[in-house]
C-alpha cells in the first residue's frame, strides 16, 4: 500500500476519516497510531479518537504485538462487522463522489459555454 488514501466515506465529512483508517488497517494491521496519523495526514489525537470509536462499535479489534518492547504498538484487525461497515462506507463514498463528479462536469460545461459566448462578444468588437 504505497499511495495515500484520498478523502473518503459517508455524507458527513467527519466520517471521511473512518474509511481511510479502515482501508489502511485492511492492508496493514501491525501499525502504531503515530504511523497511521502520518500516513493519512490526520492528527494523532483524531486517529486515537477514531480507533477508540471503531473498537467500541465492534468494527475493529486491537491487540498488543507479541514480544514487542513498544507496549503502545498494537495490531488492529477488522471484524466481520468491520468489513461490512467498510463496504457500506465505500459504496456511500462512491455514490457521493460520482454525484460530485457529475455536478462538476455539468458546471464545467456551463462555464465552457459561457466562455465561448464571451469570446464571441469580445471578438465582435
Amino acid at each position: 500500500m504505497n499511495k495515500k488514501i484520498g478523502n473518503i466515506v459517508s455524507e458527513k465529512p467527519g466520517h471521511d476519516n473512518d474509511l481511510k483508517v479502515l482501508r489502511y488497517l485492511q492492508e496493514r494491521q501491525k501499525v502504531s497510531q503515530r504511523e497511521l496519523s502520518q500516513f493519512l495526514g490526520i492528527s494523532l489525537g483524531k486517529v486515537n479518537f477514531i480507533l477508540k470509536a471503531l473498537i467500541d462499535k465492534g468494527i475493529v479489534k486491537a491487540r498488543n504485538f507479541v514480544n514487542n518492547k513498544n507496549k503502545r504498538a498494537y495490531a488492529y484487525f477488522l471484524t466481520k462487522e468491520g468489513f461490512e461497515e467498510k463496504a457500506r462506507l465505500t459504496i456511500r463514498f462512491f455514490k457521493r463522489k460520482s454525484k460530485e463528479y457529475d455536478d462538476l462536469r455539468h458546471e464545467l460545461e456551463e462555464l465552457e459555454e459561457e466562455i465561448g459566448k464571451t469570446k464571441n462578444k469580445i471578438s465582435d468588437k
